[in-house]
C-alpha cells in the first residue's frame, strides 16, 4: 500500500509499520484491562494515514475512536459501520444534520453547545449520543465543574443522550505532578454525580499513572504511533515510522568555509557534505540550527550518526559525513531522518519540539510505504 510520488521521484520515503500500531494498541488494551482502549486518530492518524490506521485498529478489536473534525468522523464512519465515534472540537453551529447523517457524537464542551444540541434534537427528533466534556484542570475546552454539577440531574429524563462523561489530563507526562491527583480526585467526585454514564480521562500517558486513572475508558492517541508515553523511562511502544531522505550531492568544503543560509555553520576541518532532499516544506523541523562546536541534530548513515550542519532549508539540508568511510555514503543513496536508533522522540527534542508536532507535521512529497512487519503479536 503506498501514495505520493513514485519512490525514483520523491526525495523521501516515508514508512508507517501497521503491525506496530495493533502491537501497540494491544499492548495498551491488555494494561488497561478491565477499561476499555479506544483510539484516538486526530490530525490524519497523528500523520500516519487516517485510513490506513482506522482500518488496521478496527481489525484489531478497537469499537471506540476519537477525532477533532466533522470531517475525520466521516472518514472513519466509511470505514466502520458500528463503531462509536466522538468528535472533540464540539458542535459546531449548523452541524447536528451532518453529525446525525453518520451517527457521531459530539462531545459537549460548553453550557452554550449544550443548549444548541438539545435544540437540534427537540427540532430533528434525533435520538443520537454525546460525550460530555469537563474541564478538571486543564483550563482549554470544557464545562467547568459547578456547571457539571448543575446539569447532572438531566441523567435521570427519559432521553438525556449523554452516553460519555470525559476529562483530559494537562500533566500525564510527569508523573509526579501534584495536578494529576487533583485532576483524578475532581473527575472522581464529579463522576459520582453521573453515576452509569461511562468515565474517560487517562491519555495516553495517563494511562501509565495507573487503574485510578483509568476509568471506563481510556483514549490513547502518541503511543499508538510509538511515541513515548513515559518520557523519563524506556518506550514501551514500537516504534511505528521510518522516514529516510535521498541524497543529491556529496561535495567537498574547505576548512573555514560556511554552509547555508545566514553562514551559521563554519566547517573546523576539511568537511564532506551530503546534501539532502529534504527539508522544513517535508515537516522536517527547521528550529534547532547548528553552529560549529553544537551540531544539533543528527541522521544515520548506516549506523553512522552524522551531525546535520548550516540551517535546514526548504527542501535541502546538508550533512557532515566526513567520518563516514568512502564509498558508504553516494548520490542517490538515502540517509535515515526517523528510525533505527534514532526515534521519532529523540530526533523532536533535538530540533526542540515534541513528537506529536514531528509526525503530524511530515509532508504530502514524500512517498508514502504502509507495511506489515512485525506479524502476530
Amino acid at each position: 500500500m503506498t501514495s505520493g510520488p513514485t519512490q525514483a521521484e520523491a526525495g523521501g520515503i516515508l514508512t508507517i509499520d501497521l503491525a506496530a500500531i495493533t502491537a501497540n494498541y494491544r499492548a495498551l488494551t491488555r494494561r488497561v484491562l478491565p477499561a476499555e482502549c479506544t483510539a484516538v486518530v486526530k490530525a490524519n492518524g497523528y500523520g500516519c494515514g487516517l485510513e490506513q490506521v482506522t482500518a488496521t485498529l478496527v481489525a484489531a478489536g478497537c469499537k471506540t475512536f476519537f477525532v477533532s473534525q466533522l470531517d475525520e468522523a466521516r472518514r472513519v464512519r466509511a470505514l466502520t459501520p458500528t463503531a462509536t465515534i466522538y468528535v472533540l472540537n464540539g458542535f459546531p453551529a449548523g452541524t447536528g444534520p451532518a453529525l446525525a447523517q453518520i451517527d457521531a457524537q459530539p462531545v459537549i464542551n460548553s453550557a452554550v453547545e449544550l443548549a444548541e444540541w438539545d435544540q437540534f434534537v427537540l427540532a430533528s427528533g434525533w435520538r443520537g449520543g454525546i460525550g460530555l466534556h469537563v474541564d478538571t484542570g486543564m483550563n482549554r475546552l470544557g464545562l467547568s465543574l459547578d456547571e457539571a454539577a448543575a446539569i447532572a440531574p438531566r441523567i435521570h429524563a427519559g432521553n438525556h443522550g449523554i452516553t460519555l462523561l470525559m476529562s483530559h489530563f494537562a500533566c500525564s507526562e510527569e508523573p509526579a505532578n501534584p495536578l494529576n491527583g487533583h485532576q483524578i480526585r475532581r473527575f472522581r467526585e464529579i463522576r459520582t454525580l453521573y453515576r452509569g454514564i461511562p468515565a474517560s480521562l487517562a491519555n495516553s500517558s495517563g494511562i501509565y499513572l495507573g487503574p485510578a486513572a483509568h476509568c471506563d475508558l481510556v483514549r490513547p492517541g502518541a503511543a499508538l504511533y510509538g511515541i513515548n508515553p513515559t518520557p523519563n523511562a524506556a518506550n514501551p511502544m514500537q516504534p511505528v515510522v521510518d522516514l529516510r531522505a535521498r541524497v543529491l550531492q556529496i561535495r567537498s568544503v574547505a576548512k573555514g568555509d560556511t554552509v547555508g543560509y545566514g553562514a551559521t555553520w563554519t566547517a573546523e576541518r576539511d568537511t564532506r557534505l551530503a546534501i539532502v532532499a529534504a527539508g522544513y516544506a517535508d515537516g522536517y523541523p527547521r528550529a534547532a540550527i547548528a553552529t560549529a562546536g553544537e551540531p544539533g541534530r543528527q541522521v544515520l548513515v548506516g549506523s553512522i550518526r552524522c551531525p546535520i550542519v548550516g540551517r535546514v532549508s526548504m527542501d535541502l539540508f546538508a550533512v557532515d559525513v566526513t567520518d563516514v568511510p568512502q564509498g558508504a555514503i553516494h548520490r542517490g543513496g538515502l540517509v535515515t531522518l526517523i528510525g533505527g536508533t534514532l526515534g521519532v522522540d529523540e530526533v523532536a527534542a533535538q530540533a526542540g519540539t515534541i513528537g506529536y508536532e514531528l509526525l503530524t507535521n511530515l509532508g504530502s512529497r514524500y512517498h508514502r510505504m504502509w507495511t506489515n512487519e512485525l506479524g502476530p503479536t
